[in-house]
């Protein structure tokens, strides 16, 4: 379509994550498509974070712009350089070849994830030995060298972008034949799932290792607080593995909607990314056992236990002695995001297991395999 109506030469701009050499394939198409016209690619990666993207479009921590080391790259360069310079500070916009803009978006996810599993990993550590991985990451987040975000352990990340990116790098390995650098890179999205299953046979092996014909309430759906997004939620997964189970699950979050969340459970993995008349259909028998509740309370209320998936702040206030005084006994809460007053709520007489932290004589008593 560019190439089309172009009668003189053009910037062309590939914003969107893609594989590493695209923008090479896109001038190709567009010169060979439209000869005598100049066609310059540049490869301007956005950085924006669902929830944050305005303020993270109005002050970004840089802006990358990578283009063809000719003139008339250069010159292209220059020019969305200059687009920029109307509110981004000079030394926050960087300039590269397009290989290496490329690959820095697919890097920058990829080393967010691996945070994130690395902590991950520590917590199930922790768990064995009566460690608390909210001291350690603490401890760890005060080395300057490493700062601390990202340290904060969970459930497991989610989102359109950090599995995508990351498997987009495994392949790119694969390809240059760097076999060992594709193994490391995979073994992120690895320590993800393990994080999600271990979550799920915790619920299950706490709760006299069955949770079939049990109600179970799920505290949030999106991949994270502040969205209604849910492509590749760590909530479908745990989901998925207490409906195996036999489970009835009551499902609260204030922004998903009951649509999505049916279609997600009925989603095959990347399957979101298709066209709807391609996914895999809902199984009824599991969908049977799914219901949608507007309140936390209504989704707790005769349940057994509360998993908490999403770190909603509202999830933080709640009437937690109510919620208690409404569900079945012994009464369990599964914290997969470590923002619950852990003492508080066993004062009030839950059994609660908080990832990586200490775990309730109850939860240690039993034997699990993780």
């Amino acid at each position: 379509m560019i190439a089309d109506v172009s009668n003189s030469a053009k910037i062309v701009v590939e914003k969107s994550t893609v594989p590493v050499k695209t923008a090479e394939a896109i001038e190709k198409i567009l010169t060979h498509t439209k000869s005598g016209v100049q066609f310059d690619i540049l490869s301007n990666p956005e950085f924006l974070a669902e929830g944050t993207a305005m303020e993270d479009l109005q002050k970004p921590d840089r802006v990358l712009i990578g283009g063809q080391e000719t003139e008339s790259g250069r010159k292209a360069v220059a020019a969305l350089k200059a687009v920029y310079a109307n509110w981004v500070p000079e030394e926050n916009i960087l300039t590269t070849n397009l290989w290496s803009a490329e690959l820095s978006k697919l890097a920058a996810n990829a080393f967010l994830a691996q945070r994130i599993s690395s902590i991950n990993a520590i917590s199930a550590l922790c768990e064995s030995t009566g460690a608390n991985v909210s001291e350690v990451a603490f401890a760890i987040g005060k080395d300057t060298r490493i700062g601390k975000r990202f340290l904060q352990s969970s459930v497991g990340f989610g989102g359109s972008c950090f599995q995508k990116d990351i498997l987009n790098l495994v392949y790119i390995c694969e390809c240059n034949g760097l076999t060992e650098c594709a193994k490391y890179w995979q073994q992120v999205i690895d320590i993800n799932d393990y994080q999600k299953n271990r979550f799920v046979k915790r619920i299950v092996s706490s709760m006299f290792n069955t949770v079939s014909g049990k109600k179970i309430a799920i505290f949030g759906f999106a991949f994270k607080k502040d969205t209604g997004d849910t492509r590749e939620t760590p909530a479908i997964d745990v989901c998925h593995g207490l409906l195996n189970d036999r489970a009835y699950l009551h499902i609260y979050d204030p922004e998903v909607t009951e649509e999505q969340i049916r279609r997600d459970l009925g989603t095959g993995k990347f399957e979101w990314d298709h066209p709807l008349p391609m996914q895999s259909p809902t199984s009824m028998d599991a969908s049977s056992r799914v219901t949608v509740d507007a309140s936390p309370y209504e989704a707790a209320k005769d349940a057994s236990c509360i998993a908490v998936i999403t770190e909603w702040e509202e999830f933080r206030t709640l009437d937690y002695q109510k919620l208690y005084d409404g569900m079945q006994k012994p009464a369990f809460i599964f914290d997969g995001r470590n923002i619950l007053d852990v003492e508080a709520l066993r004062k009030i007489g839950f059994i609660v297991y908080s990832i990586g932290k200490p775990l309730d004589p109850w939860v240690k008593d039993l034997a699990i395999s993780i």
